[in-house]
């Protein structure tokens, strides 16, 4: 289960007023003032074997139409801390809030997002949406069609505790054709020897009561994911009573090879909402 997450949005702020934190840039609630008004910040969290780069052509086209943005590193260490860090995040920010997630993002977000009441969407872009004590590897494995686990590799890494735990990988002979295969082969070698691992406990870890129960959400669905398969997320889609776009042919990283539509889907769910 995923704890309730403490109000911290002035914590920063009073850090910053005391001396106590120095920053180059200013605090994200100060950017969403400046740039956006009453235009609503989106934040943008990304899942496992990427980092927050897989949003850029989507961040582009926000931040040109007018829109505050922030792509926090996701942890990926573990369920209910990763949600916990996006929490803080969203406590930072005043004003309006779009969520968006992508992959195991998208379990992340859909924790990270309750009990805020400035949060007024939730986007799911291939991605995981959860109900209650479902996991990530459960959601992918229950319709056929996802090739990650024979593709995985594993690597194990210490834990604070004493104890170890696993990271899991995809196989870089293997990412271009599981990840991204309506990418560039030059540009998915690169990203397979950046990828980002996930803790393959976080990945196995029970989710809690979601967000999407209260809150609106989209979807955008890649019919060709070999990740999460396009069966999955129709089905959480449905279940989550999302307003949904397929994309026909995408890959699972529908952010980079088809950025329109999913800025077009935060349009849509910024227009039904403000």
């Amino acid at each position: 289960m995923i704890p309730e997450g403490q109000p911290r949005r002035r914590v920063l702020g009073g850090l910053l007023a005391a001396g106590a934190v120095t920053l180059g840039a200013a605090p994200a609630s100060a950017s969403a003032r400046s740039q956006g008004g009453t235009r609503p910040t989106v934040v943008l969290v990304h899942g496992v074997f990427a980092d927050a780069s897989g949003w850029n052509d989507v961040i582009a086209r926000l931040l040109k139409a007018g829109f505050p943005v922030i792509a926090p590193a996701n942890p990926l260490r573990d369920l209910a801390g990763d949600s916990a860090y996006v929490s803080s995040v969203l406590d930072t920010i005043d004003g309006p809030v779009i969520l968006v997630g992508h992959s195991y993002g998208g379990e992340v977000i859909t924790n990270a997002g309750r009990g805020h009441s400035h949060v007024k969407a939730l986007v799911y872009v291939g991605a995981f949406a959860p109900d209650e004590g479902e996991s990530a590897l459960q959601l992918a494995g229950m319709f056929p069609g996802s090739k990650l686990p024979d593709a995985l590799v594993t690597r194990p890494f210490p834990l604070p505790d004493g104890t170890t735990g696993t990271d899991g990988y995809i196989d870089p002979a293997r990412f271009h054709e599981v990840f991204a295969a309506d990418l560039p082969t030059s540009v998915t070698r690169l990203m397979a020897a950046t990828q980002r691992p996930g803790s393959v406990g976080g990945l196995a870890s029970g989710s809690g009561v979601p967000a999407w129960k209260s809150l609106p959400s989209w979807y955008v669905i890649p019919t060709a994911d070999n990740v999460i398969p396009a069966a999955a997320q129709r089905f959480m889609a449905k279940r989550a009573k999302s307003t949904t776009v397929e994309v026909k042919g995408s890959s699972h990283v529908v952010m980079m090879s088809h950025p329109d539509t999913v800025v077009r889907q935060i349009l849509a769910a910024h227009r039904a909402t403000r």
